[in-house]
C-alpha cells in the first residue's frame, strides 16, 4: 500500500526566458541479479574471467538451444519486490523483444512487457533538510542482459565479449514522479541501498552491475499537476539518455537535457522523442537513435518458455526471510542508542557500516559508539582513500577504548592517542594502556600539586582569571600539559576553580 503521508516532490523550477519551466523525470534503472548461473543457463556469472570463457550454447544463440530458467534470479526479483513493497505477480510470462545487436546472438532479448513478474510499488527517497519523497515503483521485470562490444582494442576492428549475455537483469521501472536531478539521484541511491541491504544485487555501478535510463521531458507549472489526475496534455516530449552509471552524471545529464529542451522549445521549435548520450567530457547529451516504441521491437510471447506460475506460499517464505531493511534499521538505530537522525542515516549507509556499529555500540554508549564510528575511524579511512574492508581497527578494538574512557581509566585526549597506536601499530587497548603508562591519573594529591605549582608559577594569569572566570580554562590546560594529558579533567577542572576562589 503506498504511504499517502509522504508529500509530493517539489518540483525544481528553470527560469526560462518565457517563464518559468519544471522537470519530470523517470527512470528505468537496469539492476543485475546477485546469482551465480545466469537466467537461462548454467553458465557463470562471475566477474573477471577470460573474454567469452563463460558461455553456454544457450547464450550463444545455437540452434535448437532451449532456455531454462533460474529459480535463484526469480527468487531474486521477488525479494527486490518485496523490499520495495511492491505488488508480486503470482502468473507473468516471457516476451521476445527482437532487435540486432552484434553482441545479442540471438538477435532477440526474452524480457517481460506485458505480464512483469513484480508490479505497483514504491520507494521513500529522503531529501537534504529532513524531508521525504515517495517514488512510485510501475513494475519490475527480469530480462536477459546482452555482451559487451570492445572498440578499443584495434584501429580498425571491434570485438565481442559474450560472458554477459544472459546474465540476469531487473529493470525496474518508475513512474514520472521525480521533479529533478538531486531527487533522481537520492532515487537511484536509495534503490541500490535496499538492494544491497537485500542482497539481491551488487550495485555495483562503476562495473555496470547497476546503470539507469533516465526520461527527461520539461512542462510548465501545474502541468504534472494536472497529470497526476488524468491530464496529460501539458507534459512535454520525453527524450532518453541512455546506460548512466555515475549518480553524479545522472544530475549533470538531466539538468543539461532540461535546459536543451527548454532551449528549443523557447526557439519555436519541438523536442523530437529521440534515445539519446551523456558526454561527460563536454558535460552534454548527444542524439543516439530515434526513440523506439515496444511495436518496434515485434514483442511476441516466447514460444520456449511457459508462462512462470509461483506459489503464494513461496512468496511467503522468501518474504519471512528478508533482512532488516535501511528505513527500519535507521529507526531501531535512533530509538535504541539514542542517534541523531544524520548519524544514523550515516551509520545505515551500508550493511557493511551498520554491522560494523552495531558491534562496537553493543552495551555501551551508543552516542560515543557512533562519534568513534563516524569521526575518528570512518573519517580517517576516508582520508586514507580506504574501504571500511581495510580498517586496522576492528570492532573488539574500538569498544575496548570506549570502554577504557567509560571506566575513568583515560581520559578523551588519552583516547586518541590511544587510537591512533592500535590503527598504526594494533594491539589490544587495555594492554597498550597497562603497559604505556598511559593510565589516567585520578589521585587527588597528584592532582592538586599539579594545579597548585602552575597558578604559582603565573601570578598575573591568576589577576586576570579572578577578573575573568572564563580564562580559568588556561589553567586547565596547562596542568593537563604538566601531567602529559593523564589528568582527569573534571578534578583538575574543580581543583582549579577552588584554588581561585571561583
Amino acid at each position: 500500500m503506498l504511504d499517502q503521508s509522504v508529500p509530493a516532490p517539489k518540483p525544481k523550477v528553470i527560469e526560462g526566458v518565457t517563464g518559468p519551466w519544471e522537470i519530470v523525470i523517470g527512470l528505468e534503472v537496469h539492476a543485475q541479479v546477485a546469482t551465480a548461473a545466469k537466467l537461462f543457463s548454467g553458465a557463470s556469472t562471475a566477474v573477471g574471467a577470460e573474454p567469452n570463457s563463460q558461455v553456454s550454447f544457450i547464450d550463444a544463440g545455437m540452434p535448437g538451444m532451449l532456455p531454462v530458467i533460474n529459480e535463484g534470479c526469480v527468487a531474486q526479483a521477488v525479494r527486490t519486490g518485496l523490499g520495495l513493497r511492491a505488488q508480486i505477480n503470482l502468473w507473468s510470462a516471457f516476451d521476445r523483444k527482437n532487435y540486432f545487436y552484434p553482441d545479442l546472438p540471438q538477435g532477440y532479448q526474452i524480457s517481460q512487457l506485458y505480464h512483469p513478474l513484480v508490479g505497483e510499488g514504491e520507494v521513500i527517497v529522503e531529501m537534504p533538510g529532513g524531508t521525504a519523497r515517495r517514488v512510485r515503483i510501475e513494475r519490475i521485470h527480469l530480462e536477459q542482459d546482452a555482451g559487451k562490444s570492445i572498440h578499443d582494442m584495434d584501429p580498425t576492428m571491434s570485438f565481442v565479449d559474450l560472458n554477459r549475455t544472459g546474465v540476469a537483469l531487473m529493470e525496474i521501472v518508475s513512474r514520472p514522479d521525480i521533479r529533478g536531478p538531486e531527487e533522481a539521484a537520492a532515487y537511484v541511491s536509495k534503490l541500490r541501498q535496499i538492494m544491497r541491504y537485500l542482497g539481491t544485487c551488487d550495485g555495483d555501478m562503476q562495473h555496470g552491475n547497476l546503470r539507469a535510463d533516465v526520461n527527461v521531458s520539461v512542462c510548465r507549472p501545474g502541468a504534472w499537476e494536472r497529470f497526476m489526475e488524468g491530464d496529460a496534455s501539458g507534459l512535454g516530449t520525453r527524450c532518453e539518455i541512455k546506460n548512466m552509471n555515475s549518480l553524479r552524471f545522472i544530475q549533470a545529464a538531466i539538468d543539461h537535457e532540461a535546459r536543451r529542451q527548454i532551449a528549443i522549445l523557447e526557439d519555436g521549435g519541438s523536442v523530437v522523442q529521440e534515445t539519446r548520450l551523456y558526454d561527460p567530457d563536454r558535460g552534454e547529451t548527444r542524439s543516439m537513435r530515434s526513440k523506439e516504441e515496444a511495436h518496434d521491437y515485434r514483442y511476441f510471447p516466447d514460444p520456449d518458455l511457459l508462462p512462470l506460475e509461483i506459489e503464494q506460499a513461496w512468496v511467503d517464505d522468501l518474504a519471512a526471510s528478508l533482512p532488516e531493511l535501511p528505513d527500519e534499521k535507521k529507526a531501531r538505530f535512533i530509538r535504541d542508542f539514542g542517534l541523531s537522525d544524520y548519524d544514523a542515516s550515516v551509520l545505515t549507509a551500508d550493511t557493511s557500516d551498520a554491522a560494523f556499529f552495531e558491534a562496537v555500540a553493543q552495551g555501551r554508549d551508543g552516542k560515543m559508539a557512533a562519534n568513534w564510528v563516524i569521526n575518528d575511524l570512518f573519517g580517517r579511512l576516508k582520508k586514507e582513500g580506504h574501504e571500511l574492508s581495510d580498517s586496522p581497527v576492528s570492532p573488539a578494538q574500538l569498544g575496548g577504548i570506549i570502554d577504557l574512557i567509560q571506566s575513568g581509566d583515560i581520559s578523551g585526549k588519552i583516547a586518541k592517542d590511544l587510537f591512533e597506536i592500535v590503527y598504526t601499530e594494533g594491539g589490544e587497548p587495555a594492554a597498550l594502556v597497562e603497559g604505556r603508562g598511559m593510565r589516567q591519573v585520578t589521585d587527588t594529591g597528584a592532582i592538586e600539586k599539579a594545579v597548585e605549582e602552575v597558578i604559582a608559577a603565573n601570578p598575573a594569569q591568576v589577576e586576570k582569571a579572578k577578573a575573568n572566570p572564563k580564562l580559568a580554562g588556561w589553567f586547565v590546560g596547562q596542568v593537563m600539559k604538566v601531567t602529559g594529558g593523564k589528568a582527569n579533567p573534571a578534578a583538575v577542572n574543580a581543583l582549579v576553580n577552588e584554588r581561585l576562589g571561583l
